[in-house]
Order: structure tokens, then sequence, then C-alpha cells
């Protein structure tokens, strides 16, 4: 529906995502997000949580930006139309623990990590790994301006070049400092296990981290 670059669409009303989408309020964004059932079931924990962010339907968010951050737990994503993201930016922000995903062969196994399984349950999308390397009280604590020295990085891998280059500007928009982390595959390295996750970060810290796991690959 929509060109403008300062919409983003959240799928996932949870704790990731309602933290995401203050930080993209803030930053001046439009933010529309869903959750699972109705708009009218997530209206008051939106309204709470990330107020100014609009509260509907799975279908509506899609329609609305032409970036969408997937922020549900790993092992619903199987439950979304596959063609539900044919043309968008399709942030995959989700982490796979199995204590909450359950015992998933699929996604414990990946050899390029999980996002490589997005991308091929939901192949017309242009899937980019990133915002899941902090934990969401990280990620709100660590959001500084432009320019300021010890500012946190946060990486984003991806195949399509072009769809990773407009993450990397949200990112910047939501206070980080953008590292681009190579192709999708790289993106295992922002999970759990990962030399890069769960830690914040310098963005030379962070590249360094990146490039060690790639040579140790």
């Amino acid at each position: 529906m929509s060109e403008n670059p300062r919409r983003l669409g959240i799928v996932g009303a949870g704790k990731v995502g309602t933290t995401i989408a203050r930080a993209a309020i803030a930053a001046g964004y439009d933010v529309a997000m869903s959750g699972s059932g109705s708009a009218a079931r997530i209206a008051l924990t939106v309204d709470i949580l990330a107020p100014g962010a609009g509260a509907t339907t799975t279908a509506e968010v899609v329609r609305h930006a032409d970036v969408i951050v997937l922020a549900v737990p790993a092992h619903r994503f199987r439950g979304l139309p596959r063609d539900l993201f044919t043309g968008k930016v399709l942030i995959d922000a989700m982490n796979y623990w199995e204590p909450i995903d359950g015992d998933d062969a699929e996604l414990a196994a990946a050899p390029g990590g999980t996002s490589v399984i997005v991308q091929a349950f939901f192949p017309s999308a242009r899937v980019v790994k990133s915002l899941n390397q902090l934990g969401y009280h990280e990620f709100e604590e660590s959001r500084k301006p432009h320019g300021a020295p010890d500012r946190v990085g946060i990486a984003a891998a991806g195949d399509d070049r072009n769809a990773v280059a407009r993450v990397l500007r949200l990112i910047d928009d939501l206070r980080f400092d953008p590292v681009d982390a190579g192709p999708l595959s790289a993106g295992m390295a922002l999970g759990p296990d990962g030399p890069a996750f769960g830690a914040a970060f310098t963005a030379q810290e962070l590249s360094g981290h990146l490039r060690t796991d790639q040579r140790i690959a």
C-alpha cells in the first residue's frame, strides 16, 4: 500500500514487538501492529505498551508498510500464509527457544540458521535477520543518539542487498549503529549461541565478532 519509508508494520504484539514499536514511534514512524486474534483483542495492550501505534489485523499491517517486523514466537510463523509478505522486506526478529517453541527439529538443526528456514517458508518475501540480538530490556536501554561514541551496534543479514540497506536505515533511525552482517546465513551469529547475541557491543566490536565467526565457519 505504501512507499513511505516512515511506515513500519509489526506482526507480534508481545514484549519484543511493542518495544520495537515504541522506538519506531519515537523516531517518527507510523506503526501498525497485529497479534494473535482480532485487533480488538490487542488494542488495550498496544494502547498501553506502544501508545501511538495502531492495533489492526495482520492483513492490514501488510498493506500498511513495505517493511514488516516478524516478532512472534518462532513456532508460530508457519501458521501464516506463505504468500502473505510477497514483495515485502520482512525483518525476522524471532529467536528459536526450545522451552518456549518446543522441540522443532527443522529450526534446531538449520545449518544456515533459522532465517533461512523463514525465507524458504515465505519465498516471495525479502527476509532480513535483525532486531533479535538484544533482549527487549537491553534494546530499550541501549538506544543512543547518532554520533554517540559508545552507541550500540545492531546487525542485519540478508541475501537481498537492497532489503538489507533499508533495514540498516531503520536501525539507525531506532538509535543504533547499523552493521551489515552479510548474507542471510550469517544471521546465525545474531541468534542464541552466536557471538553477537545478548551483548551490547559497539558497531566496531560487533563487526569484529561477526568477522571472527565467519572465519570459524
